[in-house]
């Protein structure tokens, strides 16, 4: 997908002197597609792009981002929005995720503060978000840190189309969209193989195999929390529809955050060229897990 209209690239990821991801505000995204920072393209690093942007399909699916369908009533996600009793509806309550400025800036780490707005333009939450990226056995390693802050003074509840009433649907969260694959594809981790098995399931990592639209271009992309209470996120995988990996921040109940006890996840990803098999991806795992930065903030 060609990017159009989606804001200022503000700065690269470079790993052994390559780029492997652009940063992009979301700017001058249209307000229906809850415009919001992402990461695209990434690529591996030979070249190979591992995300999507603005697909036919899904429109408001930007590469690597943070997004949540219902943050106390807001869409930031884009699209319709999912409603008990009565589905996906159009409405006015797209939101934004604004940045507001950096912490650190640099080729392999990108820390900055992020405002979470209403479609008023009234912040409603702060983040911080850390992205780091390092070389790693087999390809490279992102690093990704987040911490949401409620200031508004009463807590506030993130939701998804799950916990509205759709079963199975309980996306939003950190989201990779991945590009449409003209071979094979599938997701497995160390215990299970295919999107039903996978999905809504705990694991140290989740693997995905495809190509970016030509078979011969394959790539292996691994996702895994490196902290307790992200391990204790589920999984939303789809494949036959699209293929996407998302580490669910409410797949069965609302995520609570009060004033004062902010909320943080971290994850580690592998990007690497080729289809990696389970051994060689927990080898690799392993030794990425062991290399993460650990907390960032």
């Amino acid at each position: 997908m060609t990017l159009t209209s989606t804001g200022r690239s503000l700065a690269e990821l470079v790993v052994a002197g390559r780029p492997v991801a652009s940063y992009r505000d979301g700017s001058a995204l249209d307000r229906t597609l809850s415009p919001r920072p992402f990461l695209h393209p990434v690529t591996t690093l030979t070249g190979t792009a591992v995300t999507d942007v603005q697909p036919e399909d899904h429109r408001w699916h930007l590469g690597v981002s943070v997004a949540v369908q219902d943050a106390g009533g807001v869409n930031v996600w884009g699209g319709r929005t999912y409603l008990r009793g009565k589905g996906y509806t159009w409405r006015d309550d797209h939101g934004t995720i604004r940045h507001r400025g950096w912490h650190r800036r640099t080729g392999g780490l990108l820390d900055e503060d992020l405002a979470w707005c209403g479609p008023d333009s009234r912040e409603f939450l702060t983040e911080r978000r850390v992205l780091a990226a390092r070389p790693a056995e087999d390809g490279w390693a992102l690093d990704v840190e987040f911490t949401l802050h409620n200031g508004t003074g009463a807590p506030i509840l993130l939701g998804s189309p799950a916990t509205n009433g759709r079963e199975k649907a309980g996306y939003g969260g950190l989201f990779w969209r991945l590009p449409l694959p003209a071979g094979d594809a599938t997701v497995f981790t160390p215990d299970a193989n295919g999107e039903a098995a996978v999905h809504e399931s705990q694991s140290r990592w989740l693997a995905y195999h495809g190509d970016d639209g030509d078979p011969a271009r394959t790539f292996t992309v691994v996702l895994g929390p490196t902290d307790d209470r992200t391990a204790a996120d589920r999984w939303f995988v789809r494949l036959d529809n699209y293929p996407g990996l998302c580490s669910a921040l409410a797949t069965h109940e609302p995520l609570r955050i009060a004033p004062g006890e902010p909320q943080t996840r971290r994850l580690t990803a592998l990007v690497c060229d080729g289809h990696l098999g389970k051994e060689r991806v927990e080898n690799a795992w392993q030794v990425a897990a062991a290399g993460s930065p650990g907390p960032a903030l």
